[in-house]
């Protein structure tokens, strides 16, 4: 009889532990996105709903998209022709390069002692986007000296403006992006990822033809407004075909105008002692100006034909500034009773095409609010709660899901997948405390947003969310995709 009692009561245990287990693993599967928000066996009880979305392409203006770059950040040179989902991008750069210091001398004492060897124009290659196999005919040209040609070296410019106006052809070469890579031998310099452009020796001599006697100082070299005068700056853009950008640092020591010339250094008036040198004209962030022209082109492509109508798109394409985004609104949220929320994630799934492969996803996305109530222009606010200002005015885009994380399809194909998490906003919502607002999805280089919990006052905030402006774009999942739809999931518990 002891024997059958003990078996029975070690069944029963058996039993227990089996069924406590069970319901640990339904719990941490169920709530496994919460991150440690639920504890794993506490009596409540969880809950998973997926609530369904409808998505909306649409691109961005002139109007709706005045972004002006910075020139310390990344500058993008080149073409796109055959991007097959997002059609074509047409990248160009002005800059101005000038002597480190004025007043400026070449070695010579005697005007006509100055020989051109070549001059060169350089810049300090970062980067290729797109596919850099594929030939690229670059062109360089002076800004026309005219008034209105007025670059200001402390300005930004608009990217989607090209600013000034160009005639004079000054130098070509065509290259394919991936050389850059490959290390470089010049006159006492040895480097690797730089483009190196040569220019027409008869802009050389007209340099060295400028006034650089020591004895005067009204020359174009004298001081940075009259070499202005003689040299509004350069215009570098890609003619012809290409499929890659390419990405160049401004400030980077590998940019500069290389002036290779002779001179007649005699310490005695009938003896010729001719050296051969090169002076740099750098870039100088203090007082050199710059600008980067990016021109897109939708027509024809995918993205192109789901923009406008009242339909939802099953697609939603994603490019970065200048680019495009996706309106998203979620009216089955208004349905729900209020409730306990624990996680509320708006789910985005990249949808693969081969040419994934070349033209790789923004490095970040960005989800705001829209906001009708609002006086400014831009009429969209940060996502009320989820999104806070950290010390030095940066928000916690890491906790709030912008960065992408790694995951495969049904086909095995690799993919990013992003998780916003919203669960205050939603919470909120629910709670009636907060309006339900459409959302947006998009990946810009930054913008002023209003921040604020409303009816409190708003203030206005900068945001920063990539690094550079042109590289980057995705087409994700829309809210009715077969398979790999947007939606929003939330994990939570009944009041």
């Amino acid at each position: 009889m002891n024997n059958r009692y003990f078996f029975l009561r070690l069944i029963a245990i058996v039993t227990t532990v089996a069924i406590v287990f069970s319901a640990c693993k339904k719990i941490n599967e169920a709530t496994e996105l919460g991150g440690g928000l639920i504890p794993p066996v506490d009596g409540i009880t969880t809950f998973d709903t997926t609530v369904s979305l409808q998505t909306f392409n649409d691109t961005f203006t002139f109007n709706t998209d005045s972004q002006y770059y910075d020139k310390n950040k990344e500058f993008f040179l080149g073409k796109l022709d055959n991007d097959p989902l997002f059609g074509k991008t047409d990248a160009r750069m002005f800059l101005e390069l000038k002597p480190a210091l004025f007043p400026f001398y070449f070695n010579n004492t005697n005007p006509d002692s100055l020989f051109i060897d070549s001059v060169v124009l350089l810049l300090n290659h970062v980067e290729n986007y797109g596919d850099s196999t594929i030939p690229q005919t670059v062109n360089v040209y002076e800004i026309d000296p005219i008034p209105a040609n007025n670059f200001k070296s402390d300005s930004n410019y608009l990217i989607r403006q090209e600013h000034f106006t160009y005639t004079n052809l000054l130098g070509s070469r065509t290259f394919t992006p991936a050389s850059l890579n490959d290390t470089v031998k010049a006159f006492k310099d040895t480097t690797t990822h730089q483009l190196r452009i040569r220019l027409d020796n008869s802009f050389g001599s007209r340099l060295l033809s400028y006034d650089s006697v020591k004895t005067s100082f009204n020359g174009a070299y004298a001081n940075d407004s009259i070499f202005k005068s003689k040299l509004r700056g350069f215009v570098v853009k890609s003619v012809g075909n290409g499929n890659a950008l390419m990405g160049f640092d401004l400030n980077g020591f590998n940019t500069a105008l290389a002036i290779y010339y002779r001179y007649d250094k005699r310490t005695m008036p009938t003896v010729p002692n001719i050296d051969t040198t090169v002076v740099y004209f750098p870039f100088s962030n203090s007082f050199c100006a710059a600008a980067n022209y990016v021109k897109r082109d939708f027509a024809g492509s995918p993205l192109a034909a789901a923009v406008g109508g009242t339909t939802q798109d099953p697609l939603v394409y994603i490019q970065s500034t200048p680019g495009s985004y996706a309106d998203i609104k979620i009216p089955d949220l208004a349905t729900l009773d209020n409730r306990l929320v624990h996680r509320a994630e708006l789910i985005v799934e990249q949808v693969y095409d081969a040419s994934d492969e070349k033209f790789g996803p923004p490095g970040q996305l960005y989800l705001d609010a829209s906001d009708p109530t609002i006086s400014a222009f831009n009429k969209h606010r940060v996502i009320p709660y989820d999104l806070q200002l950290l010390t030095g005015g940066s928000l916690n885009f890491g906790d709030f899901g912008s960065t992408p994380i790694d995951g495969t399809d049904g086909s095995g194909h690799a993919i990013k997948i992003w998780k916003f998490n919203i669960t205050r906003y939603v919470q909120h919502v629910l709670n009636g405390t907060l309006p339900l607002y459409d959302l947006r999805l998009f990946a810009p280089y930054s913008l002023l947003e209003q921040y604020g919990i409303p009816p409190a006052s708003d203030i206005t905030v900068k945001v920063g969310v990539n690094k550079a402006i042109a590289k980057g774009r995705v087409r994700v999942g829309g809210g009715n995709h077969p398979t790999q739809r947007m939606r929003l999931r939330i994990i939570y518990s009944k009041l």
